[in-house]
């Protein structure tokens, strides 16, 4: 009996330690029971304060001003999400963008793409100098140029997706069979989306692409479906004239190793994949 009271007599060190660890206990249990009785509403709303959010836009755009020489040249037409976050640009000027590119038009300036995304006039000064366009683009935009026989006499380039093999034939450089080799690859594209296109066609030197240029114009695309990337088969793919049926197996088995596709841009990384007209490509191409 002595040896079972004996377990229970503490010196008042003990007491106190005793003492300490159930108010402790107490106490946690009180902010238990309280949390439990007043829990957060599922409908609570989280405010932003836009002062703040304005001085983090503006620290933001300093940061890119001071880190400006890392940003590296690139065609705006096809920007990132990502990319358009490390830029400063919000996501409502990025839908804007990608609105203006679901109709099949492209920005050729930096004053059409403040024109189409509204970006300030701070941050377009910032990030236009790496914007890199096509050459064709740096070229004179209207389609009307004076005559040598008159300065009040001018004439308009013809649609290149409507000239006749005679209407080729009359650019110097441009027989018999290059006229109707346009006409055939023309016929394979479904219509030249863009100018540049015509560079593309078998034994067509460049000087000459450029003088029929300047007769010759893609001023009405042909509307296209494009294939989406993450769902289009060996078939679908191969049907493009710059992917035979070799490169849209290797296109396939890559998706299939390594996950859809988040960006186009993606498609480099593919096996013998031809970078130099990567531009190209992604005009029948989405996500």
């Amino acid at each position: 009996m002595n040896k079972f009271k004996s377990h229970f007599k503490f010196n008042k060190q003990e007491q106190s330690g005793i003492f300490s660890l159930l108010l402790l206990i107490v106490m946690l249990q009180g902010v238990y029971f309280y949390i439990k009785a007043r829990p957060f509403s599922k409908n609570q709303v989280v405010t932003v304060n836009t002062a703040i959010q304005s001085q983090l836009d503006s620290l933001r755009l300093l940061a890119l001003q001071n880190d400006s020489s890392k940003i590296f040249s690139f065609n705006p037409n096809y920007i990132t999400d990502y990319k358009a976050y490390t830029l400063g640009m919000s996501a409502t000027e990025l839908d804007k963008l990608l609105a203006y590119r679901e109709t099949g038009r492209f920005v050729n300036s930096a004053e059409e793409f403040q024109q189409v995304t509204r970006v300030s006039d701070s941050l377009l000064m910032v990030i236009s100098p790496s914007f890199k366009f096509p050459e064709w683009t740096k070229r004179k935009k209207t389609t009307k140029v004076s005559a040598k026989i008159g300065p009040e006499k001018t004439f308009e380039r013809k649609d290149l997706n409507l000239a006749t093999a005679d209407d080729l034939k009359s650019i110097k450089g441009i027989g018999e069979k290059l006229s109707e080799r346009i006409i055939k690859f023309r016929d394979r594209l479904g219509g030249f989306l863009v100018d540049e296109q015509l560079y593309d066609v078998y034994g067509l030197e460049q000087e000459v692409v450029k003088r029929a240029l300047r007769k010759f114009r893609v001023n009405q695309p042909p509307s296209i479906q494009k294939i989406n990337i993450n769902q289009a088969t060996v078939e679908e793919l191969a049907r493009l004239v710059y992917i035979n049926r070799n490169l849209a197996e290797k296109i396939i088995s890559f998706r299939e190793l390594n996950g859809t596709f988040d960006s186009l841009d993606k498609l480099r990384n593919v096996e013998s994949f031809p970078a130099e007209r990567i531009d190209r490509i992604k005009l029948y191409l989405t996500l």
